[in-house]
C-alpha cells in the first residue's frame, strides 16, 4: 500500500510536468495512465467505493474552488449558472434517459433516467481544463459556477428515478425535494461559512487555522447529507462565504498559508481522482459477462451515441439561453441613462421620488451603493456580451469526470444490468475527457471566441487601482513615519479595494493580484516590525 501511495503521488506529480511539454491536459495523461496500468500483469483489480469519492475528495475539491472563485462573478453569472446546473440536468437526464430507453428497450424508463441523470452533470474537476487557455472570464465563470452546483441535481434526479422503479413519483415531488436539497444545504453552508470566518480570525497561529480549514466542506457536508440534503452544495456555500469573507477576518499570513495548502490539497485530491478513474475500468470489464468482448462494443456504441445527445442537448439548451442572455442586456441598456440619473440627482443631495418609496429606501449612501454596482454590472455585461461563438465553447467545454463514475457506482446491486450501465457511464466521462477535453485547445483556436483581457487592457485596470490604493493612503493621518502608519496605510488601500471588490468596478482578477500583492507588504512589514 504504501508503495502504491508513493507511486501514485510520482505519477501526479510527474503528469503535471510533461501535460505541458506534451501539450495534453494533465487529466487526461493520468486517466490514461491508470487504465495502462490497471491491465499490467499482476497488478489486481482496483474498485473504490463511490463514497469515497462523492463524500470523501469531491467536498473539499469543491470547497477550494469555491474559495477562490470571486463571489462577485458567481453572483453576475447566476442565472446561466443556475440554467445549466439546475434546468439542463433536469432536461438532459429526461432526454438522454429517452434515447437510452430506446436503445435497450429491456432497461425500462426509470433505470434509462437513472443513467441519464449519472452522465448529465459536467465535472467541476474536468473543466479545470479550461482554465489555461486564455479566453473570457465569463466563459471561465459560468463552467465554474455549473461545475460547482449540478452535481446536486443530478444525485437528486437519480435517487428520483432509483426510487420511482419501486413507487410512483409526481413531478412536484421531485421539484420539491430539488429545492429543499438546495435550500437547507445554502443555509447550512451560509451558517458553516460564517462561524468559520469568526472561529479562524480569532486564532494567530495560520497552521493552525488552516489545519482547521481542512474539516470546513466536511462539517458543511455532512449534517446537509444527514438532513438529506445536499452535501456538495453546501461545502460549495461554505467556500464561497470563505472567499468572499477571508481578506476582512483573516490575516494575511492566514490566507498565504490556506491558499498554498489548499492549492497542493486540491492538486493531489484532482489527481487521484483521475488516476483512480484509469485504474477501475479493468474491474468494471471483469464484472461484465463472459461474453464481454461483444457485451463491450455494445457499450461503446451505446456511450459513443449518448456522449453525442448530451453535446446536442447540451447546444440545444445554450443557444436559447445566450438570445436571453442578450435581451437581458439589451434591456439594462435602455434603462442605464435612467440610473444615471438617479445617481447625479443623488450625488446632488435630491431624492428622486420615484424611489423615495421604493426598496431602495431613503438613505443616500444605500441609494449610492445599489446604483454603482447596479451600473458597475450593466458595464460588466455590456463591456463583454456572450458571442455565438463564446455559446460554442460552453457547449464542447461541458465534459463529464469522475463524478459520472462515481455516481454510477451507486446504483444498487438489483439494478438490471448494472455492471453494464456502470461501464457506459466511464465510457461516456471517458471519452467526453478524450474527445472533447483532447480537442479543446484547438476547438478554441478555430471558434475564436471573446478572449480575456488584453495586456494593455490589464495595465490599464492596474493604472486604475493603484490611483485608487493611492489615493486612499493619501488620505491617512498621522505621523508619516514608523511601521504604525505604514500598516494603517495598507490597511487603507485594502478596505479600498474590497469596496471596489463589492461595487464591481474592477476585473476579480486584478483586484486578486492587487490584494495578494498588499497582504505580501504586510507580511514583510511584520516580519520587520514583531511587535505589530
Amino acid at each position: 500500500m504504501e508503495i502504491a501511495l508513493l507511486l501514485a503521488m510520482v505519477a501526479i506529480c510527474g503528469a503535471a510536468v510533461l501535460a505541458p511539454r506534451l501539450n495534453v491536459a494533465a487529466p487526461l495523461l493520468l486517466v490514461a495512465l491508470g487504465i495502462v496500468v490497471g491491465f499490467l500483469p499482476g497488478i489486481p483489480p482496483i474498485e473504490v467505493d463511490p463514497e469515497w469519492i462523492l463524500a470523501g475528495l469531491l467536498p473539499p475539491l469543491l470547497y477550494s474552488s469555491a474559495v477562490s472563485m470571486p463571489a462577485m462573478n458567481f453572483r453576475r453569472e447566476f442565472a446561466p449558472i443556475a440554467g445549466l446546473s439546475v434546468l439542463l440536468v433536469i432536461v438532459s437526464s429526461v432526454l438522454i434517459g429517452l434515447l437510452v430507453w430506446w436503445l435497450m428497450p429491456g432497461l425500462g424508463l426509470w433505470w434509462s433516467i437513472a443513467l441519464g441523470a449519472i452522465v448529465s452533470p459536467t465535472d467541476a474537476v474536468a473543466t479545470s481544463i479550461v482554465k489555461s487557455i486564455g479566453i473570457s472570464p465569463r466563459i471561465t465563470a459560468i463552467l465554474d459556477g455549473e461545475g460547482l452546483l449540478n452535481d446536486a441535481t443530478a444525485l437528486v434526479m437519480l435517487r428520483t428515478a432509483i426510487a420511482a422503479t419501486a413507487v410512483s413519483v409526481s413531478f412536484w415531488g421531485v421539484a420539491g425535494q430539488l429545492l429543499y436539497s438546495v435550500v437547507v444545504a445554502a443555509l447550512i453552508g451560509l451558517v458553516v461559512g460564517k462561524l468559520n470566518l469568526k472561529i479562524r480570525s480569532r486564532i494567530a497561529h495560520p497552521t493552525a487555522t488552516t489545519a482547521l480549514s481542512f474539516v470546513v466542506p466536511f462539517v458543511a457536508a455532512l449534517p446537509a447529507e444527514g438532513l438529506e440534503a445536499s452535501g456538495l452544495v453546501a461545502a460549495v456555500v461554505a467556500g464561497l462565504i470563505t472567499g468572499h469573507g477571508a481578506a476582512r477576518h483573516l490575516s494575511p499570513m492566514q490566507r498565504l498559508s490556506d491558499t498554498q495548502n489548499w492549492h497542493t490539497l486540491e492538486f493531489v485530491l484532482e489527481g487521484t481522482i483521475f488516476l483512480l478513474m484509469g485504474l477501475e475500468l479493468h474491474a468494471l470489464i471483469l464484472d461484465l459477462p463472459v461474453d464481454a468482448s461483444s457485451v463491450l462494443l455494445h457499450a461503446v456504441g451505446v456511450a459513443l451515441l449518448v456522449l453525442v445527445a448530451s453535446v446536442l442537448v447540451r447546444a440545444g439548451f445554450v443557444a436559447p439561453l445566450l438570445y436571453w442572455l442578450k435581451g437581458r442586456s439589451r434591456r439594462r441598456r435602455q434603462i442605464q441613462p435612467m440610473l444615471q440619473k438617479m445617481q447625479y440627482a443623488i450625488d446632488q443631495g435630491v431624492i428622486p421620488k420615484r424611489v423615495e418609496n421604493s426598496r431602495f429606501g431613503r438613505d443616500p449612501e444605500q441609494l449610492r451603493v445599489r446604483l454603482r454596482r447596479m451600473l458597475a454590472d450593466i458595464d460588466y455585461f455590456l463591456a463583454s456580451p456572450l458571442t455565438a461563438r463564446d455559446g460554442a465553447v460552453v457547449v464542447w467545454a461541458g465534459m463529464r469526470g469522475a463524478v459520472t463514475l462515481a455516481a454510477a457506482q451507486t446504483l444498487p446491486v438489483e439494478a438490471p444490468n448494472r455492471s453494464l450501465l456502470v461501464l457506459i457511464a466511464f465510457l461516456v466521462a471517458g471519452l467526453s475527457l478524450l474527445i472533447q477535453g483532447g480537442t479543446l485547445r484547438g476547438f478554441v483556436r478555430r471558434v475564436k471566441p471573446t478572449p480575456g483581457p488584453s495586456e494593455e487592457e490589464q495595465a490599464l485596470e492596474r493604472a486604475d487601482l493603484v490611483g485608487l490604493t493611492e489615493q486612499a493612503a493619501a488620505e491617512v493621518a498621522g505621523d508619516p513615519v514608523g511601521p504604525g502608519y505604514e500598516l494603517a496605510v495598507i490597511e487603507a488601500k485594502r478596505e479600498a479595494l474590497l469596496v471596489a471588490r463589492d461595487d464591481g468596478l474592477f476585473d476579480a482578477a486584478a483586484l486578486t493580484t492587487q490584494l495578494a500583492a498588499l497582504d505580501a507588504d504586510e507580511i514583510s512589514l511584520r516580519l520587520r516590525n514583531p511587535e505589530l
